[in-house]
């Protein structure tokens, strides 16, 4: 497969977006963490990090609280080095059983060989029942 580097078109941002949904929805934190900077800078709501081994932990440790994690990202909008995307994710709760529905935004800056230098996430989570899941 062709590394898609920027700068973004329409079609390589989309594709783009794609690819990083099939890798999260893999739940392979190293796989995930190979696709930032070895220097990302990452805010992901309320914590910030920097560094692929970082970001392989926290990845590590939110899939072992967030079971039968599906997710679905969408292409907002794009420059010639940044995207933004708009996701949502449903999860059931390891402690509880709880499922949820988390809606966000991703900012994404990316160097020159297309690896993602910085990652800034917002989300909200809501409660939902398993009959209300959109993604099976």
């Amino acid at each position: 497969m062709k590394k898609i580097v920027p700068p973004f078109t329409k079609e390589s941002a989309k594709q783009k977006v794609q690819i990083a949904e099939d890798a999260w929805n893999s739940k392979n934190p190293e796989k995930v963490s190979m696709a930032y900077s070895k220097d990302s800078q990452w805010r992901n709501r309320d914590q910030f990090f920097t560094g692929r081994k970082d970001i392989a932990h926290f990845l590590s440790d939110k899939w072992k609280n967030e079971q039968h994690y599906k997710l679905k990202k969408y292409l907002w909008s794009f420059t010639d080095n940044r995207i933004s995307v708009r996701f949502e994710y449903e999860w059931q709760e390891t402690n509880t059983g709880q499922w949820k529905r988390t809606h966000g935004n991703e900012h994404w800056e990316f160097d020159e060989e297309g690896l993602m230098r910085i990652r800034d996430m917002s989300a909200n989570d809501i409660n939902i029942e398993e009959n209300e899941r959109k993604f099976n």
